[in-house]
């Protein structure tokens, strides 16, 4: 799929230096995946998905205007119809059965109806100068990070920033794994996706969401890698945080008697290696370029806003009609669990 081409890109679009950081309430969870099963109900596996109420089973490829497809939002900023989503966490008690794991508000958003913190950023999370020029989405961009295949740390160091945080309490921001937690954590574990940083300036897709994006040549964004000459254009660095409230089974006596995983991937992997995130670009007109031509951080103070009890009311209807509440004797799907045997200590 073709988008403006790249020496038109770099003379329109300004620069932007920005970081914003802000809450989506939960939209949906179902068994839907319009980006890798477009059309397909159910898909394989569980999601949770945050954004814009003109999400869909088939998303089609040819409406790159979702604002003006959305009559409402679960994020903070009212003009961010976007989509995002993940898979959904499970616990595994030691009968075998499962429940889903809930969903927890991070500090300052409490209220919050599930969903995730979702960033967008031009240098270092925590580097307030932001200095570093990136260019904002186009209309029709959307990608994929992860493999929700992947069961093994070979196969997942492809994905060089995707991670879990043991939280001790809220403010809680590492060590960071790229596996499952190994032992009990106090407050919740904190799923971190971040999406690839680097564009080949034409292309708002590719036939499996990822080709049209890219790593820099070494280190990460965060170090100041530089993209490869085929991937020359800086996006933004898109990361999300959702905080899986992990408190209410952390007694080992509820755990697997066998040693094994006792979270698992709504995909069925209980290595955490399969982790992945989906996007669709749905900010209204040039809103977020605005919001990260302005020099902010964390905030931005020309974008509108709504309060959460306006972004808790934004839902969409469930298609797939399926029952996940409460224990099941299996994943939704009948996904087959795939782990490494693991003893966790408290």
């Amino acid at each position: 799929m073709q988008g403006t081409g790249l020496l038109a890109l770099l003379g329109v679009l300004a620069p932007v230096q920005a970081l914003i950081r802000f809450g989506c309430s939960q939209l949906t969870v179902q068994r839907l995946d319009p980006l890798v099963n477009p059309g397909l109900v159910p898909s394989p596996h569980l999601h949770q998905i945050i954004g814009g109420n003109s999400f869909n089973v088939t998303m089609d490829p040819g409406s790159h205007d979702l604002p003006a497809l959305s009559t409402c939002t679960t994020c903070q900023f009212s003009e961010d119809f976007s989509n995002y989503w993940t898979a959904v966490l499970f616990f595994r008690a030691k009968n075998g059965t499962f429940k889903r794991v809930p969903q927890i508000a991070q500090q300052g958003m409490e209220g919050t109806n599930g969903g995730m913190v979702v960033y967008y950023m031009s240098d270092a999370l925590f580097d307030t100068a932001q200095k570093s020029k990136v260019t904002a989405f186009k209309p029709g961009f959307r990608m994929l990070v992860g493999d929700a295949s992947i069961t093994s740390r070979a196969s997942a160091r492809k994905y060089r920033q995707l991670s879990y945080t043991c939280m001790e309490n809220q403010a809680s921001r590492s060590p960071e794994t790229i596996s499952f937690p190994k032992t009990p954590c106090k407050l919740g574990i904190m799923a971190n996706h971040r999406f690839p940083t680097c564009w080949d300036g034409k292309n708002v897709d590719s036939p499996n969401h990822q080709d049209h994006v890219t790593y820099p040549v070494t280190g990460s964004f965060e170090s100041g890698g530089d993209c490869p000459s085929t991937h020359p254009v800086k996006i933004p660095q898109l990361m999300l945080e959702t905080v899986w409230d992990t408190s209410a089974f952390n007694n080992q006596k509820d755990w697997p008697e066998d040693g094994g995983s006792a979270f698992f991937w709504s995909t069925g992997d209980g290595t955490g290696f399969s982790s992945h995130a989906d996007y669709l670009f749905g900010w209204k007109g040039d809103s977020l370029q605005r919001a990260m031509d302005a020099h902010s951080y964390v905030t931005a103070n020309m974008l509108k806003t709504q309060t959460i009890k306006e972004q808790n009311k934004c839902t969409v209807p469930d298609v797939v009609g399926e029952k996940f509440d409460g224990w099941l004797k299996a994943l939704p799907g009948d996904n087959m669990i795939t782990m490494k045997p693991t003893r966790f200590r408290a």
